[in-house]
Order: structure tokens, then C-alpha cells, then sequence
């Protein structure tokens, strides 16, 4: 199999694009007729997601409870639109410190990423996909990207996508959700 390297822009300059085009897709109303997630990819594309399944909102919504409960003094987001090097990436879940927005500000999409970005995988997800997107999120600055396995297993992953025993950024989060 032949190897590709693939040349992106300046991380400063496609943030700039990023932002950019998210502000033109989220002001344009065909777009806002779109019933299913939407992300782009580096050069502005609208990607077309199927909207999840319950079971997909329900792990969303534990862990972004968990979250917001061992870690009060910062923002917990759900669908929280990050530019990457590939484009607006929407995490399932993030987490960000007081310090961290500041940084971030209240824009429409951050321009970089929270501490953490957690993906609830979906059964059409595939390894590769995710870990790419895993890569995404480090690359533009997150500290810790977890996933949620369809069984609600919870998976820590620290810079490199190296495997970590737990989160070092919120020590009491589980390994496992549970829904009720």
C-alpha cells in the first residue's frame, strides 16, 4: 500500500478559514433546515451526519452531567464546535476550565479545543474514523479525548492517542456509564 502525506495549511490560517466559514454556514437558512449534525472538512464542505440514536443522547447526557458535577467550576458543552486542522469538528462532549474560556471566549466555534473532548461512539463509527478525530482534537490543543464505547465504556486517552488507566484531568470520573 503506498503512503500519503497529506500538506495542511498553517494551523492560524485555516482556523481563520474555519471560523470564517462557520459563521457563513450558520447564517445561511438552507443550512439551518438541515436536521442532522453537521461538521466540515478542511476546505469548507458541509459534512452530513445522521442525526443519533437515543442511546447515543442518553450516554451524552450521563457524561456531561458527571462532568459538570466533579468539575463545577468549569463549562461542560455538548455538540461543541472546534476547528481543526480538517475542518469544524463537533465533540459529543467537552470540558473546559474557567482559564480555558477565557481563552476560548463565546464564539459560535472555538478556535481551538477545551481540555477535553469526548466521542460517544456510534455503531456506523468506524476505528479509524475516531481515532482520527481523536487526533483532530489533540492537535488543536485538547489535553484528554475519551471515548464511550456502545456499551458505555469509558476509554482516557492522553496526547499521541497513548492509552491513560484514567483521567488525570477529573480523577473520580468512571469507566464505566450506567443508564437508568
Amino acid at each position: 500500500m503506498a503512503t500519503l502525506t497529506i500538506e495542511l495549511p498553517p494551523q492560524a490560517e485555516q482556523t481563520r478559514f474555519n471560523l470564517r466559514r462557520w459563521a457563513e454556514l450558520l447564517a445561511d437558512p438552507e443550512v439551518a433546515k438541515i436536521e442532522w449534525r453537521v461538521e466540515t472538512d478542511r476546505y469548507g464542505h458541509i459534512i452530513v451526519m445522521p442525526p443519533p440514536v437515543p442511546r447515543h443522547g442518553s450516554f451524552q447526557s450521563r457524561i456531561a452531567y458527571l462532568l459538570q458535577t466533579l468539575l463545577p467550576n468549569g463549562r461542560t458543552i455538548t455538540e461543541c464546535p472546534i476547528s481543526t486542522a480538517d475542518g469544524v469538528k463537533g465533540a459529543d462532549v467537552a470540558w473546559a476550565s474557567p482559564e480555558c474560556m477565557t481563552t476560548l471566549g463565546d464564539k459560535s466555534c472555538f478556535p481551538r479545543s477545551p481540555e477535553i473532548c469526548i466521542e460517544v461512539i456510534s455503531p456506523d463509527n468506524s476505528e479509524a474514523e475516531i481515532r482520527e478525530k481523536m487526533a483532530l482534537y489533540f492537535d488543536a490543543g485538547a489535553e484528554e479525548v475519551w471515548t464511550c464505547g456502545i456499551s458505555g465504556a469509558i476509554s482516557f486517552f492522553g496526547p499521541g492517542l497513548a492509552p491513560l488507566s484514567g483521567s488525570q484531568l477529573c480523577l473520580d470520573f468512571p469507566k464505566q456509564i450506567l443508564l437508568q
